[in-house]
This record gives structure tokens, C-alpha cells and sequence, in this order.
């Protein structure tokens, strides 16, 4: 029987020769990333009586969860990290002038394929869009990595998704993820890794995939992944990566499961409160009336997200009475999409553009709901009290839905708005 993707690459870092399912291996990872939570970690890090960073080269800091701090004890908060970074000699810092920690950490280089990256955040399985084994540890195991440099990973079994026919700007990878976890269920892929594969993948973008493996989080999958190739190849070379290793599963694995899907077949969807797991089609939910529409996240805050919400806003106007808050992935993103007119355009809609960062998502600041309010929102995560609320209600869908809702107030199917209808 062949190996997995994740089965050789864990074995790889174990130094073995094998590994199976089940097995429980001591790895070093390449990277661990972190961000605001930096500052909880060094405390336990410090409280374990640690006095070195065994690889400060392979650790990742970036601030974004609540940038510009919105309160002293956020501005405290980034204060401890950033002088947790001098005193340790940390490389590789970005403050608040970065992004969003999964968008940024691609941008500048940190992510290769046939690596181990892990990141004290659950979406850090966004990074196996590049054909790396990337997971989300919590903030204990990370103090361990910075002091000892290497943790203990159960090796995950593997489902595999087959994705037939292509992605449309009505119908995405925010879409098909959303499909996937609706019909697996939230605890569908519980530590299972999660392989893509099919035309749609190999036609897809570096965003779609981003976008799918960012949403196994949300299925309970230990990491999510595609291939790398041409297109992963060219993104590599423009941020200064060009030695790796590219690793693919054997064509004879054993997979736990494997599902397929048609995208010719497939209409937008939305997930409903309060779980990811509740979707239903975008056109069955026309009635709902919507307060707030959030586009951005680390899910879909990128440049090909941006331009569809403007694409399908240009020249309309978002609904009377309600609001839009636009969340670029990174400053990178931000001027390409301020160098496009998108911003522009949907600045004119009625949207306000906030700058890059984690804003509302997880109910910091810049966009949080007051009861009774509800949300569409491009995020990853629904449940309540997520954007700060426990009596507000958020939805999820693709940038494309979230703008045409927009220009209605109510959640309406993009396909109204885009070439061909419904």
C-alpha cells in the first residue's frame, strides 16, 4: 500500500522510513507561527522556566487580530511580544503594518512545500494550499516548540476530495468548502487530513486553495491540501522561495474516505447560525434581511476577492440601512487592490474600507454586532458570540454572495448579478 502526502512528509521529519495512521511521532517543524497571542505564549514559555529560543529562525510573529490596538489592554498586549522580540532575537517580526497572519506568512516566503508548518492558530491549515503539511497547535505546545524545538503529532488519516468541472465567480471554493462541511458535518474530517485533487484543483487558484484548506479547521481536520505546481511554483518565485521539495501521495494509498464533486452541478451557498455546518442554498435563504456585510478574513480577503465584490458593486449602491466593512488579507493585497480602482469602486458602493487585519471576525473591533443584529460575512466561523454578539446571528458565504446581498440588504444568489443568472 502507498503513502500519503502527510505520511511521508511526517516520516520524513521523524527521521523513519515509514509512518502508519494512528502513530505518534516527535517532529521539528520548519515554522511556528504566532500572532497576537504571542504574548500568552511567552508567558508560558517563560513560566516553564525557559531562558533560550532554541530556533528563533524558524518562528513566525505577526500582529493582527486587533491592529491598531483598540484598547490599553491590546496596546499592552503588543508590547509584551515586541519585547519578547528584542530580547530573543526573534528574525522574523511584522507588526501592525503586515496583514493577516495566514496571508502574510505565504507573502513573505515562510511557507514551502514538503515542510512542517505549524501556527498557534487554528486556520493555520491555509498554508497546505502550497503543498505543505500545516496545522494549528495550541498556545502550550507552541511555548514547548520555541524551548525545545520539537513537539509530539499524531499521524491523521486521510479523506480525499475529487473536484470535477471548474470554479466560476458565482460559484467558489468558498462555496464548495462550505458544501463540503455541510455535508461531512463539523466533526467530518476530526484529525483527518484532507487531500484535493482533481481538474478543479488543478485549475483552481492559489486563493481557492488557501481558501479550502483554510476551511477544514472547520470540518475538525488536522490539515487540508493541495499540490503544488506551476501556479504554486510562480507564486514561490515572486516571494524569493525557490528550493523545496515537492511531495505527492502514492497513487495506491489507502484513504479513509474520499468524496466527489461536480462543480457544474453546484449553486452558492451559505452556512446559517450557529454552526458551519448548516448550509443550505443562497437562493432559499432570499427572505433573510441583513444589518452588516463583512468581506475579508483569511478566508477570502484577497486580491480575486476583492475584485468580484467590485466587480458585481460597480456602479450600484450597498442597501439603505445597512453597512459594509472591507477587510484586505494584507498591505500587500491593500495597494493592489487601491492600484485596481477596486477600492474605489466599492468605497462609491457605500462600503467602508477598513485597513488590513483580522477586524470583526473573531469580535474584536471595526465591525462588531449588537444584538438581534445579523452578519453575512466571508469569515470561516459562525457560532455564537464570534463577531462579539452572543445575540447577533452571522452567516457565511463567498465574496461574491456577500456583495450581491448587499446591493438587495437581503442574502440573495450572485448569480442575479453575474453573466448568464441563474
Amino acid at each position: 500500500v502507498g503513502k500519503t502526502f502527510s505520511e511521508k512528509i511526517l516520516a520524513r521529519k521523524a527521521g523513519k522510513a515509514e509512518v502508519v495512521p494512528g502513530e505518534i511521532v516527535e517532529i521539528e517543524p520548519d515554522i511556528i507561527m504566532s500572532h497576537d497571542n504571542s504574548a500568552a505564549i511567552s508567558g508560558t514559555f517563560k513560566k516553564m522556566g525557559a531562558t533560550k529560543v532554541k530556533y528563533p529562525e524558524r518562528l513566525v510573529f505577526i500582529l493582527d487580530h486587533c491592529i491598531p490596538a483598540a484598547s490599553e489592554k491590546h496596546a499592552l498586549n503588543h508590547k509584551i511580544i515586541r519585547e519578547f522580540v528584542k530580547e530573543y532575537g526573534i528574525p522574523n517580526f511584522y507588526d501592525i503594518n503586515a496583514g493577516i497572519c495566514h496571508q502574510v506568512l505565504p507573502e513573505k516566503g515562510h511557507v514551502v512545500p514538503g515542510t512542517v508548518v505549524l501556527g498557534s492558530d487554528s486556520h493555520t491549515t491555509t498554508h497546505g494550499g502550497f503543498g505543505a503539511f500545516a496545522a494549528g497547535i495550541g498556545r502550550t505546545e507552541a511555548a514547548s516548540i520555541w524551548a525545545l524545538g520539537s513537539l509530539w503529532l499524531r499521524v491523521p488519516e486521510t479523506m480525499r476530495v475529487v473536484v470535477d468541472g471548474f470554479f466560476t465567480e458565482a460559484v467558489s471554493a468558498k462555496d464548495l468548502a462550505l458544501k463540503l462541511i455541510g455535508d461531512i458535518g463539523a466533526d467530518g474530517g476530526l484529525y483527518r487530513a484532507v487531500e484535493f485533487a482533481g481538474d478543479g484543483i488543478e485549475a483552481s487558484s492559489i486563493g481557492d486553495r488557501m481558501t479550502l484548506c483554510n476551511l477544514m479547521a472547520e470540518a475538525g481536520a488536522k490539515n487540508g491540501y493541495c499540490y503544488a505546481d506551476d501556479k504554486t511554483r510562480d507564486w514561490l518565485s515572486k516571494a524569493g522561495v525557490f528550493e523545496y521539495e515537492e511531495i505527492e501521495s502514492d497513487c495506491d494509498c489507502d484513504y479513509a474516505a474520499e468524496y466527489r464533486y461536480d462543480l457544474t452541478m453546484m449553486k452558492p451557498v451559505v452556512a446559517c447560525p450557529h454552526n458551519v455546518d448548516n448550509v443550505k442554498d443562497a437562493d432559499s435563504l432570499e427572505d433573510i434581511r441583513i444589518d452588516q456585510f463583512m468581506l475579508g478574513t483569511c478566508t477570502n480577503g484577497r486580491l480575486e476577492d476583492i475584485a468580484i465584490a467590485a466587480k458585481i458593486l460597480k456602479g450600484k449602491k450597498i442597501a439603505e440601512g445597512t453597512r459594509m466593512v472591507v477587510y484586505a488579507a494584507s498591505h500587500e493585497v491593500f495597494r493592489a487592490a487601491m492600484k485596481a480602482g477596486y477600492f474605489e469602486t466599492l468605497s462609491e458602493a457605500g462600503a467602508v474600507i477598513m485597513n488590513p487585519g483580522c477586524g470583526p471576525c473573531m469580535g474584536n473591533h471595526g465591525g462588531v454586532l449588537a444584538p438581534g443584529e445579523k452578519c453575512l460575512s466571508t469569515a470561516n466561523r459562525n457560532f455564537k458570540g464570534r463577531m462579539g454578539c452572543k445575540e447577533a446571528e452571522v452567516f457565511l458565504g463567498s465574496p461574491a454572495t456577500i456583495a450581491a446581498s448587499a446591493i438587495t440588504g437581503r442574502i440573495t444568489d450572485p448569480r442575479e448579478f453575474l453573466k448568464g443568472g441563474k
